[in-house]
């Protein structure tokens, strides 16, 4: 097989067997086998999932990231682990560009990360636990876009992603007879002042933000009690991460006081936090080099700002001199990102496995 159908053959065999965040123990067997037969060096670890490999001579570490994991979600009436955010496909392109890297006179080493867990926001901080970063200078990441953000035949140098956090909340007020409320302490108020007050936030219109509740119980069956306990979890974004510490202080300090106003216990912590992209000037002007030499001028795109997160910038929260950017590479994908039925033009992978070893080649 030839490069292309190589790429091609190993994004199938991810394709058709996802695993969930930090359960990739085939994955990482299968990345292992493939860099055996590639004759690659790479290590893995016993405490975690995911690989290292590396190729090139010399004391400069230049370094490219896949994320390896697949969702859990309902497919066709189905749960199960699935591949609709385009890890298989991220996979497949950094393993092409080894392919493309391998045997070139390099005058660096070129450092591959299969990193898992990136769903769940932290397998970022594994693989730096793990050296990932050791005297590395430049790192990159990609991944598909959906079409109405990116067309196919299209790659941008940046994906400025924002900042997210969740918060989980239990509410203890007390139970009351439906008839006598003034003998109880109602959750579900206290849970329409907290969705009040989120919504009596405001910033500056010119950065995104927003803060919503996608989570609450309370109540059982019997409609005439009426409830004093809740649980309830929030979905906070920022665009920056100054914006996000700001944010969430002014949540908390909300909810201190509906705790204080209404008299009950509210318990509340922060959870999966996932930094905003601190993206490297330098970085991305390579990324954009190479793009164009794949691509040409005419179809290298802006930088694009999303309100979605990727723990791929806790690499550069973890070592902030490090030069990092994250490419984004049109592929016709449609319905979109995380939809169970997700599907893109799989030509894009020899276009991504092409941009990330010109990438690498010039940093």
């Amino acid at each position: 097989m030839n490069i292309k159908q190589n790429i091609q053959h190993n994004f199938d065999h991810f394709h058709t067997h996802p695993e969930v965040s930090f359960k990739e123990v085939e994955t990482t067997k299968k990345l292992a086998e493939i860099m055996d037969e590639l004759g690659v060096s790479y290590r893995t670890f016993d405490d975690v999932t995911g690989l290292i490999a590396e190729i090139g001579q010399g004391e400069r570490v230049v370094a490219m990231r896949a994320d390896i994991d697949a969702l859990w979600q309902e497919v066709n009436g189905v749960e199960q682990a699935n591949h609709s955010c385009g890890h298989d496909a991220h996979m497949a392109m950094v393993l092409g560009a080894i392919m493309h890297l391998k045997d070139e006179p390099l005058d660096k080493r070129i450092r591959f990360i299969f990193q898992p867990a990136e769903e769940t926001g932290n397998g970022s901080l594994d693989m730096v636990r793990h050296g990932a970063l050791e005297d590395v200078t430049h790192l990159y990441g990609i991944h598909l876009r959906a079409q109405d953000e990116l067309p196919f035949g299209l790659a941008t140098s940046a994906l400025h992603h924002g900042s997210s956090n969740f918060l989980k909340g239990r509410i203890i007020g007390e139970d009351a007879h439906g008839a006598r409320p003034h003998q109880g302490k109602n959750a579900i108020d206290v849970l329409m002042s907290i969705q009040q007050m989120l919504k009596s936030i405001y910033f500056s219109p010119f950065e995104s933000y927003s803060a919503k509740m996608t989570n609450i119980r309370a109540g059982g069956d019997s409609l005439n009690i009426i409830p004093g306990r809740a649980t309830f979890a929030l979905d906070v974004r920022a665009q920056s991460n100054s914006l996000m510490d700001a944010l969430k202080l002014r949540i908390t300090d909300g909810i201190a006081a509906i705790e204080s106003l209404h008299s009950v216990t509210i318990e509340w912590e922060w959870d999966d936090y996932t930094p905003g992209a601190e993206v490297s000037e330098e970085a991305r002007a390579i990324a954009e080099a190479a793009i164009t030499e794949i691509l040409g001028a005419e179809n290298t795109a802006q930088p694009i700002h999303t309100p979605g997160a990727d723990d791929f910038h806790f690499y550069t929260i973890k070592k902030p001199e490090l030069k990092a950017t994250m490419i984004g590479l049109g592929a016709g994908l449609t319905p979109g990102l995380h939809h169970p039925d997700m599907h893109f033009n799989h030509d894009a992978l020899e276009i991504g496995a092409k941009i990330l070893a010109a990438t690498a080649k010039k940093s």
